[in-house]
């Protein structure tokens, strides 16, 4: 088995308004920072899985975003898998 590190990304669909974001938009255009016109906010995450293979640890981080680290009602998750921890 070998171990593999993935680092996962959650953040907001387009269609669902970000209220943090919002705020920091705000505060950034408040304190002179031109030029910005979108700011959305979202998590990420970083994981070590065990797994045989490359594919298997990707079902494995697909599996925990499907059922835990992401609403898929609201969001949507990108994820990277490297060989190595």
């Amino acid at each position: 088995m070998t171990k593999w590190r993935a680092t996962v990304r959650v953040w907001l669909k387009p269609s669902v308004f970000d209220p943090q974001g919002h705020a920091v938009l705000q505060a950034l255009t408040s304190l002179g920072h031109d030029g910005v016109e979108n700011v959305r906010i979202g998590k990420s995450m970083e994981l070590t899985v065990t797994a045989k293979d490359k594919a298997e640890a990707e079902a494995k981080v697909r599996r925990a975003c499907d059922e835990l680290l992401c609403n898929p009602v609201m969001e949507t998750y990108a994820y990277q898998v490297e060989e190595g921890a």
